[in-house]
């Protein structure tokens, strides 16, 4: 009797699994992934910006957001805030800012972000500002009404962001799962920007403690180990069963990662007069050369499905958009593509929108939002951002 009663559970269970594959049949993970780098994010921002009306413009709805489309956002550096922002949840599982709204908070408060000040006993040396980051930082990550501090608990959708720990010589990465599952990895989300913005020399190691003071890491940015992180949300992707269940490799992945242009072009290559590199200059190679071979690997990995990973790099203009895109090839060289960004860009978002609306709640302490299908309209908008 028993082994009759298994055989039909079994049964059960397995038309279950096999009803359940067929409805994600077709269904891919998104992720969006935004380099660091620099301190303007003009690359990022624009093409953020881009990305936002194209989706709306196929949607129809003006109200539309990027992380309605996205399940899973990472960032570092400038990119972090940016990735942090588009998905720090209102308190009603939406999103505190848009992409526009975003990228504006950014431009008004540049100065502020990054002022520079003398230091040192004669005042010689430049540095950044720690407490006038902390300000804007605070003022970005906090409830609207002037409520409490965001965490990373708060993000309406998952969110990754890297530093190095010097404490441990390591890389820590800050992760929404792993907040849900211990306050001891649930960090306010400002002090967790603040961290991967911690560029030495410019700005001292940033020490930062977890809710329940229980986890503490001393942070540099996360760009001088992962630049381009797109490669840990892949990573994380897929063995993170537990948020997705259905990824079983890179044929359940559609990958948007967003560069923030060079840093170590040569105008922008500083010699020393004895005709070494400056530390800027190495830091910028240092970055641009983690960016490089995250693209390269990923490339290597989506090459049988070339169209599942779109990288968006330029050389930094404001008209980067309209210029013919560049696509790693596999195991080494790029090509200049007949596509510009932007066409990129909206060829991405039309995959984006046939899929609909991510099908992960906003957040598992939330009920999940009911999302129906929106008709596509005839044309999409193709007005870049200016």
């Amino acid at each position: 009797m028993e082994m009759e009663m298994s055989k039909v559970t079994l049964e059960i269970f397995s038309k279950l699994e096999k009803k359940w594959l067929h409805d994600r049949e077709g269904k891919k993970t998104r992720v969006l992934s935004i380099d660091g780098g620099g301190i303007t994010g003009v690359v990022a921002g624009a093409s953020l910006v881009y990305l936002e009306e194209q989706i709306r413009a196929r949607t129809g709805d003006s109200d539309a957001a990027i992380a309605d489309f996205f399940d899973i956002v990472v960032g570092t550096g400038i990119g972090a805030m940016l990735a942090a922002m588009l998905v720090a949840s209102d308190g009603s599982g939406r999103p505190l800012f848009s992409a526009r709204e975003a990228v504006r908070f950014l431009s008004e408060n540049q100065e502020e972000l990054f002022r520079v000040g003398r230091v040192g006993v004669l005042r010689r040396r430049l540095r950044f500002s720690g407490k006038s980051m902390d300000a804007v930082l605070k003022a970005a990550f906090r409830r609207r009404d002037g409520g409490k501090f965001l965490t990373i608990k708060d993000a309406c959708k998952p969110l990754l962001v890297p530093c190095f720990d010097l404490n441990t010589s390591a890389p820590f990465v800050f992760s929404r799962a792993d907040a849900l599952e211990s306050p001891s990895f649930d960090f306010e989300m400002w002090k967790v920007i603040r961290a991967t913005l911690a560029t030495p020399p410019m700005f001292k190691p940033f020490h930062l403690t977890s809710r329940d003071g229980k986890t503490s890491c001393l942070a540099v940015d996360g760009g001088l180990v992962m630049n381009n992180p797109a490669a840990a949300a892949v990573t994380h992707v897929l063995h993170n069963k537990r948020e997705f269940p259905s990824v079983t490799g890179v044929d359940d992945l559609l990958v948007l990662s967003i560069g923030n242009g060079p840093l170590s072009t040569p105008s922008q290559m500083n010699l020393r007069r004895d005709s070494h590199c400056s530390i800027s200059s190495v830091v910028g190679i240092a970055l641009d050369g983690v960016s490089g071979t995250v693209d390269q690997m990923l490339g290597n990995a989506f090459c049988w499905n070339p169209n599942d990973y779109v990288r968006i790099q330029a050389n930094g203009t404001p008209e980067f958009l309209g210029e013919r895109a560049v696509e790693s090839l596999p195991f080494g060289g790029k090509r200049l593509l007949t596509e510009t960004n932007a066409d990129r860009i909206a060829s991405f978002v039309h995959r984006l929108v046939a899929g609909g609306k991510t099908s992960l709640p906003p957040s598992p302490s939330k009920e999940p939002s009911v999302f129906l299908p929106i008709p596509l309209p005839t044309q999409a908008i193709n007005n870049q951002p200016r």
